[in-house]
Order: C-alpha cells, then sequence, then structure tokens
C-alpha cells in the first residue's frame, strides 16, 4: 500500500531523498525538489549551480530512482575525478542505486559492467569524459548506451566552458553527445563554481540549438557560513614551512595542504614526516591504488593531513574535513573557491588559511601556456596523419611533439572535428580547420584577469568570503563576520626556531637521482637511426645526479634565475659549485670516478665548463675537456620529441682526442629534460673505453 507521504511525486522524492541521507526527518533544501521536479515530471535539461555541501548528488541519485521507477534507462554520469567517482558510488550504494564505472583503473571489470548494463542491472553509469572518446567505447557501447539512456548528468559542468577553471578538451565533447540524445531525455549539469558568463555558455551548450530555452538554471547563494577566512603573507617559501611546522597541530581536526607542483607536494609532505607528523602526499603521479589509500586514511583521521596538488579536488567528500591550507595560491578565486570547499560540509566551523609564494605568478603562467593548442604544431599534426590510423608513438616521431603535450593537442583537434581516434591510433578527417586565435586569446585575456583577481583576494581589506562570492556574480553576498578582516586575524604568526632551521635544512637539500635511459624511443629506426629495443648495457650510463630540480622549493629558486630567459652566461658560482660538491659527496657511488669529462654546451658554455673544473679541481681529478662535436654537432632543441632528440643527437659527439682512462668517468652538463643528451655523450664515452659514465647536472627539469 502506498504511503500518504509517497502518494505525490513530492512525497516519493522526498521518501528517496530520506533513504539517501538515513534521515527520516530529512527535508529538501531550497531549489532541490525544483531540479528533481523539472527532471523527472518535466523532462528539461537543468543547470544547478550551488554551493559545495548544498547537495547536488541527492538531485541525481533521487531523481534516478523515480525514473527508473518509471521505466527509464539507466543514468549516465560523466564525472572527472577517480576520487569523485569512488565517493559518488559509496554514496549511491547508501541510497540503494546500483552505481558502476569505467575509468582507467577496472578495465577488468569493463566486460562485466556491461553485462549488467545489457540485463539492465545498472541505475547509474559513471563515466570519465576522457572514456567518451575511446573508439570502442564510443562506437561500441555508446550507441546502444544513448538509445537506452534514462538521464545523463554532468556533474562540475563547469569544465565543459571554455571559461571554466580547466581548459579540458574532453568535457567539450559532451555537447555532441547532448545533441545526439532525443529533447525528452533529462540532462542535468551540476557545480559550484561558475560565474555567470560561465553559467550561460553552459545552459547554450546544453540546450544546443533550437531548445535553449528548455534550460532552467537553479543558482543560489555561494556563501560558506562554516568556512574561516584568513591569508598569511610571509617572505619566502622557508618562513612559510617553518610556519607550518610550527602551527600544523594547531590547526583543527584533519585536513588538506595544498601545493602548486608535484614536487612541493613531495617535499613537503616528506619534511613534516621527519618532523613527526602525520601526513601523505597525493598528487597526479601518485599511483592510483595508493591514492584511494591515502583518501581512506584521511576520512577515518588516520593522517593529520594530505599535502596534494589539485588531482585531491572536485567532490572530494569528507563532510568533517577541519581545515584546507593552500602552500601558493590557484591561480583565480574561482579555482580557490572549489579547492576550499572541501572544508566544513558537515560542521560548524573548518579553517582556510592561504600562504601565498612569490613564485606564483611564474607556476601560474606555465600551466596557463602549456594548455593552449600552438597553431604550427596543429597544422604540423594534421599534415602527417591521412586516411591510415597512426598510434600516438608512431605519430610523436613523425611530428617532433613531446607525449603529454601531443596526447593534449589530438584532444582539441578532435573536439575541433580536424582529426579522429579510431582502432589502431589516429587518423585526419579531411574537414577544414582553422586554428581560432581570438578564442585563445579571449581565453588567454580571462586567465590574466583571473590571476590579478586572485592577488587582489589577498591583499584586500575587505570581507574575504564576500570577494569569493563576488567573483563568482553571486549578488547575495554580504560580510561573513568571521574571515580575518571581518573579525580580526585567527591564526598565530609566532615562528618556533627549531622550525626556521628544520624548514632551512630541508630547502638546502641537495642530490636528485637522474635515471638512466635504458631503451630507445619508439620511432628513431624512421628517422635514420638503426636502433630499437633495449640499449646495451655497455653503452649506458649509470644512474646520474642532479644539484636540483627547477620546480623545488628550495634550490629550484637560485637555478630558475640561473636559467630564466635572458639571463646571461657566467661562470658556476662559489655558492652552486659547493651544493654541487655536497652531491658528490654524499653520491654513494660503487666506484668512485677517475675523470671528469664535459657536455659541450651550446648556450651556457661558460658555466658548463666551469663547473667540469671546478668539480675536477676540487675532487682532485684529471679534466680531460669536453667531448668533439662531429657532423655539425646536435640539431634540434633540448628536450622535446625523443625519437628527434636522437635523431638529432646522434654520431654527433666524438671523444676523439680524449685519454680516455679505463674506470667511471664523471658527466657533466648544465641541465637535463629528456635525458637524450646524456644518454648519447655516455655511449659516446663508454665506446671509447670508459667503464661507466655518471651523469651530473645542475638542474632537473620536470
Amino acid at each position: 500500500m502506498t504511503s500518504p507521504l509517497s502518494a505525490s511525486p513530492r512525497g516519493a522524492a522526498l521518501a528517496a531523498l530520506r533513504d539517501l541521507t538515513g534521515r527520516p526527518d530529512a527535508e529538501f533544501h531550497d531549489g532541490q525538489y525544483e531540479a528533481i521536479e523539472a527532471l523527472v515530471e518535466q523532462r528539461r535539461r537543468a543547470l544547478v549551480v550551488q554551493r559545495t555541501g548544498w547537495g547536488k548528488s541527492a538531485v541525481y541519485f533521487v531523481a534516478t530512482l523515480l525514473l527508473r521507477r518509471q521505466g527509464a534507462g539507466p543514468t549516465v554520469l560523466v564525472s572527472p575525478l577517480l576520487a569523485l567517482m569512488r565517493d559518488q558510488i559509496a554514496a549511491a550504494e547508501r541510497a540503494g542505486v546500483r552505481a558502476v564505472a569505467i575509468n582507467s583503473t577496472n578495465a577488468h571489470e569493463w566486460s562485466d559492467v556491461l553485462a549488467q548494463l545489457d540485463r539492465d542491472e545498472v541505475d547509474v553509469l559513471l563515466v570519465s569524459p576522457e572514456r567518451l572518446n575511446n573508439p570502442s567505447f564510443r562506437e561500441e557501447q555508446l550507441p546502444a548506451l544513448v538509445r537506452r539512456i534514462g538521464m545523463l548528468v554532468v556533474d562540475e559542468a563547469h569544465c565543459i566552458s571554455d571559461w571554466g577553471h580547466d581548459f579540458r578538451p574532453d568535457y567539450r565533447r559532451l555537447r555532441d553527445l547532448i545533441a545526439q540524445m532525443p529533447a525528452d531525455v533529462p540532462v542535468l549539469a551540476t557545480t559550484a563554481t561558475a560565474n555567470s558568463r560561465v553559467v550561460a555558455d553552459v545552459a547554450e551548450q546544453l540546450g544546443t540549438g533550437e531548445s535553449d530555452a528548455h534550460v532552467l538554471t537553479i543558482r543560489g547563494p555561494l556563501a560558506r557560513t562554516s568556512l574561516r577566512l584568513g591569508v598569511l603573507r610571509l617572505p619566502d617559501s622557508a618562513s612559510r614551512l617553518a610556519w607550518l611546522l610550527s602551527h600544523l597541530d594547531d590547526l583543527p581536526g584533519s585536513g588538506i595542504i595544498y601545493t602548486l607542483t608535484v614536487a612541493e607536494a613531495v617535499d613537503t609532505a616528506r619534511l613534516l614526516r621527519e618532523r613527526g607528523h602525520e601526513v601523505r602526499a597525493y598528487t597526479g603521479q601518485t599511483d592510483a591504488d595508493e591514492r584511494e589509500e591515502s583518501e581512506g586514511m584521511l576520512k577515518r583521521n588516520e593522517v593529520k593531513a594530505l599535502v596534494a596538488t589539485s588531482a585531491l579536488g572536485m567532490g572530494f567528500d569528507k563532510p568533517d574535513l577541519g581545515f584546507v591550507l593552500h602552500l601558493g595560491a590557484p591561480s583565480s578565486p574561482v579555482a580557490y573557491y572549489q579547492q576550499v570547499g572541501r572544508a566544513g560540509r558537515a560542521s560548524e566551523s573548518a579553517d582556510v588559511l592561504l600562504l601565498p609564494g612569490v613564485e606564483d605568478r611564474d607556476i601560474w603562467h606555465y600551466f596557463a601556456t602549456a594548455s593552449m593548442p600552438d597553431r604550427e604544431r596543429a597544422e604540423r599534426v594534421i599534415s602527417a596523419l591521412g586516411d591510415t590510423p597512426v598510434s600516438t608513438p608512431a605519430l610523436e616521431a613523425m611530428v617532433d611533439i613531446r607525449r603529454t603535450p601531443l596526447e593534449l593537442l589530438l584532444k582539441v583537434l578532435d573536439v575541433d572535428g580536424a582529426v579522429r581516434r579510431v582502432q589502431g591510433g589516429w587518423v585526419a578527417t579531411g574537414e577544414p580547420w582553422v586554428y581560432d586565435a581570438e578564442r585563445y586569446q579571449r581565453i588567454a585575456a580571462e586567465r590574466v584577469a583571473e590571476q590579478q583577481s586572485m592577488l587582489d583576494y589577498e591583499t584586500t581589506t575587505g570581507c574575504r568570503m564576500e570577494f569569493l562570492q563576488r567573483s563568482l556574480d553571486d549578488d547575495t553576498a554580504v560580510p561573513c563576520g568571521r574571515c580575518d578582516n571581518c573579525s580580526g586575524a585567527w591564526f598565530p604568526r609566532d615562528i618556533e626556531k627549531d622550525a626556521t632551521a628544520s624548514a632551512a635544512e630541508s630547502l638546502d637539500r641537495v642530490g636528485v637521482p637522474i635515471e638512466p635511459r635504458r631503451a630507445w624511443p619508439t620511432g628513431a629506426d624512421r628517422l635514420g637511426v638503426a636502433v630499437k629495443g633495449r640499449i646495451p648495457a655497455d653503452e649506458q650510463a649509470t644512474e646520474g645526479r642532479a644539484l636540483a630540480r627547477l620546480t623545488d622549493l628550495g634550490w629550484g629558486g637560485t637555478l630558475r634565475e640561473l636559467f630564466g630567459a635572458g639571463a646571461a652566461d657566467a661562470a658556476v658560482t662559489p655558492q652552486l659549485l659547493a651544493g654541487c660538491v655536497r652531491v658528490l659527496a654524499e653520491w654513494g657511488w660503487e666506484h668512485r670516478p677517475v675523470a671528469v669529462v664535459a657536455v659541450p654546451s651550446r648556450s651556457r658554455p661558460q658555466l658548463t665548463e666551469s663547473l667540469a673544473r671546478g668539480i675536477a679541481e676540487i675532487g682532485r681529478l684529471p679534466y680531460l675537456g669536453a667531448l668533439g662535436l662531429a657532423n655539425g654537432g646536435p640539431s634540434g632543441q633540448p628536450g622535446g620529441n625523443s625519437a628527434f632528440r636522437v635523431a638529432g643527437l646522434w654520431e654527433r659527439f666524438t671523444a676523439e682526442g680524449l685519454e680516455i682512462p679505463e674506470g667511471p668517468v664523471l658527466l657533466v652538463d648544465d641541465q637535463a629534460d629528456s635525458r637524450w643528451t646524456l644518454t648519447i655523450a655516455a655511449r659516446t664515452l663508454r665506446q671509447a673505453g670508459a667503464t661507466d659514465v655518471l651523469p651530473f647536472v645542475l638542474a632537473l627539469r620536470g
């Protein structure tokens, strides 16, 4: 018998909400039922822009349950991050929603998932946006899924827009998917981080033409009354780390410490652990299983914090997260609001503190330019492709673009319709392609404006929460009464002396391993270099050392200045040479080198020569000179595509005229990126009689 509560559509929705939350007294927040009604009763397309913690997932899970009871097919939920997928599946199970995922980490389960879909045993299928361009999924599973789909949900929908926080081409592909769907299939897009420009852009793409007016936008106030915001400006990285060492235990509960780079996350976590703090690093380079384990440890309060990059972001759900602290500022108030929104979702108070860095703007510039497609490179890729599929590794060897930027460029060109991913690789579509310079200039200009807005947030004397809300075009913004500007600084400013010493010692740490290349790059043989497979053992270098990475907190700053654009070539400084001597003293090599040889540098010959001579003199080793140049010397630029780099270096060095003694030789260069210069130079020395080659450079890129 149907209960009075569930006799109406609203009653049925409320009953499902209470099942989802496990609370018999749960009620809808303003706008939640309106969104559910639009999806279930009116089969409309809706965009929900609400603060983190408002309950956007409740809307699509309740709507899914009701649609399934009406005989609709499964909901397809496009979700951007693995951490978010795991939380969404767990939430679905609590509500009695059968949810499964298809992503890069569970390929072994895909056949089972597809079988469950065929048996109609799946209520929600979670897919990553990248999966939509997998040829087998796109051509074999997606058409059938589109015919049966009951609802499409696009989570973190600001990624659809060019104006979103992340220029992510896979999300732009969703517009094509929406256009394929019947008009009466409801579509829900949700986000907590969108200003008016993004809202209008996403709403237009959800409408995809004639049905623009069919899109319902539900937008609520973005104030987070539980958050206590503050900014603490300190002079340098050492001061920020020392403050963190002094006061991490004072921060409430457990939380997240955000950094702007992988190296900073790893180094900061290491320093905190050495001082007895239970923390873990969490980055895009962390193993997937380790990331999942770390998420669980944070949720169970088994660690004080995860030291994370933006890889731990959208949708990570720990309702009682006590604090979010940033070592360095994100590049926009939108991104900052999204990250601090992890805290205080189900508690009365959480602390949010920003410790900006002087290097922030350099890092922002790097990431902003790295995601923008380049006209010349794009035209090179299109010209290299035809009707026959070409794999990404093979294409890499044809166009001299490194793997990661090539993959991003291919996605952009795919969305633009110029190329297409098929079984076996990529093909050109033959469709005309024009570089949209105006669009990319518009995006770049907007990013500059957002960066300035973040700098304004750091220095504002007004309410910080009100500033963030207004940055997101929330016209309900009023002073919060809680932030450091509204009620005074709530955080201590003192720094313990031993913390300062520990931070300085950590930043002064030197020595980064350089892993030797063990195999020749795919495609080198197509460029006239007759090598394949593993590099012979008697031609390989041994593991080398760099003074530091360019991205390191400590020595990285000195090296970034040394290798910055426009920096003059000069002899190595005593400070740098002393740091290098420390690296050599701590190396722990099996056999001490018997001589020093330099790589002939095109960009910084004085620096490289003086470094090699200085090391030889201090180590009382013979300096044999620099390798000679053959066949015109190396061509091409450092870094770059591996196959092209090897071709540009092959047989371009010679040890002729150098008396190479039997024993290990220390090979000195100014910096390493792809490591192919060191690899080819080491091969030359091995062939000339060196029993081992130990590469050493000042700076390691990446």
